[in-house]
């Protein structure tokens, strides 16, 4: 059976994808405007650590919280609600005069950003059928790298000519243009607010978060977040300092792995909804683990196979992420599924704040500015990709008793051909 997707379903992508893009770019553009910020509010590097840790913990914090109430409200609603509050304190962040200031700033956006992918998520399962979600996934995952390829370049010239509160306006207005494109053509989403749940909102997350059945996706979730926050603090250093890229060069690097990875996604979504999600979860995996012990090692380095390695790391890792979310998609039942969304992305965000800092106990950077202990750092990714491996397997065993085969729903029939 061939899925066709309607107008509106064309619509939901596009609109989850433009509202990713925002909430990926306003988490991402912090780090390359820290020189600019460190400088102008005269604050140390650790406080400036502290400032984008805030965002992680924030949104780890309010996702716990966000979950009792995910499944007794219209999903647009949640989506309107949450993001609003984003827009609110990427605004605040765009006026912040100082380091508390800005501290306070993010912690709000944080609140309220990161909560906003596990409602997108839960409403990618309430609309598109099983079969369908790789690619769905595949489409709304692409705004991580065009963050990386268009957003973060344009922010960066943005800061050198208004300072580094622009980007944070840039952002602020166009996700006020999303938002009035979800108020007035999103459709209200209730189909779970018909199915029984706990009356009680903590009573409603401690029964999800205690179901022996979620708890392999609850893991999978945590351990698939530890090698981009293990490796990306410290991959510019590595470039510069232990593979030779000039900080010139560097952006190229960005640039084309960014692009190579917007064009991978929508093919890996494909071919997870044709050949089965944990087949290229696992396939993805294991070459990532192969890329992972020769590129950690790696020392001196042309341009061009650096740009190369990373491009083809960074597919595989697409591969992993666009899989498994759209496996993980099927976990909960449709009664918990916000809750499950929500929980998920919460501890997808504190085990990535502690894997971010474990890392920095793992390398070291000496005087020179060379990482030491840069392998070490690629083989407990690689400890961590086999674990996820084994615990995904469970995952697919049980999302497969439950979707014994697609079954066709009256919104599917609709848009179906055989």
């Amino acid at each position: 059976m061939k899925f066709t997707f309607s107008k509106y379903q064309i619509f939901v992508v596009a609109l989850l994808a433009f509202i990713q893009f925002t909430v990926v770019l306003d988490f991402m553009i912090l780090s390359p405007l820290g020189v600019q910020v460190m400088d102008q509010l005269k604050i140390s590097t650790t406080k400036f650590g502290l400032v984008v840790s805030a965002y992680a913990f924030s949104a780890g914090i309010s996702g716990i919280l966000a979950a009792g109430f995910a499944d007794r409200f219209d999903r647009k609603k949640m989506l309107l609600f949450f993001y609003s509050g984003f827009v609110l304190g990427t605004v605040l962040c765009g006026i912040a005069p100082n380091y508390e200031f800005l501290l306070f700033a993010r912690v709000v956006t944080g609140i309220f950003g990161g909560v906003i992918a596990s409602i997108s998520f839960a409403i990618i399962a309430d609309l598109f059928p099983m079969e369908a979600r790789g690619r769905v996934m595949g489409l709304v995952m692409t705004a991580f790298a065009a963050s990386q390829v268009f957003g973060l370049p344009i922010g960066v010239f943005f800061s050198n000519l208004w300072g580094w509160q622009a980007p944070f306006w840039m952002i602020a207005i166009i996700s006020g243009l999303v938002g009035l494109g979800a108020l007035f053509k999103l459709e209200p989403i209730v189909s779970h607010l018909g199915e029984k749940t706990e009356n009680k909102a903590i009573k409603h997350l401690v029964t999800t978060a205690g179901n022996s059945n979620y708890l392999p996706g609850f893991l999978a979730t945590m351990l698939l977040a530890t090698g981009g926050y293990m490796l990306m603090p410290f991959g510019s250093a590595f470039s510069v300092h232990n593979l030779g890229i000039t900080l010139e060069d560097l952006p190229l690097v960005y640039f084309v792995t960014g692009v190579v990875s917007m064009a991978a996604g929508p093919l890996i979504g494909r071919a997870a909804d044709k050949f089965g999600k944990y087949p290229v979860f696992l396939i993805s995996s294991l070459i990532a683990c192969g890329i992972l012990f020769y590129y950690t090692a790696m020392g001196i380095t042309p341009l061009w196979f650096v740009i190369l390695i990373n491009s083809a790391l960074f597919v595989v890792i697409t591969g992993r992420v666009i899989s498994a979310q759209a496996l993980n998609s099927a976990m909960p039942e449709l009664r918990d599924r916000g809750a499950y969304m929500a929980i998920s992305s919460s501890l997808q965000q504190l085990s990535g704040g502690i894997a971010s800092y474990a890392a920095g106990l793992i390398v070291v950077q000496t005087p020179s500015g060379y990482i030491q202990g840069y392998p070490n750092l690629g083989y407990v990714v690689v400890v961590a990709i086999l674990i996820t491996v084994a615990i995904m397997y469970k995952v697919n065993e049980y999302v497969s008793s439950k979707h014994p085969a697609p079954v066709k729903s009256p919104e599917t029939e609709l848009v179906s051909e055989t």
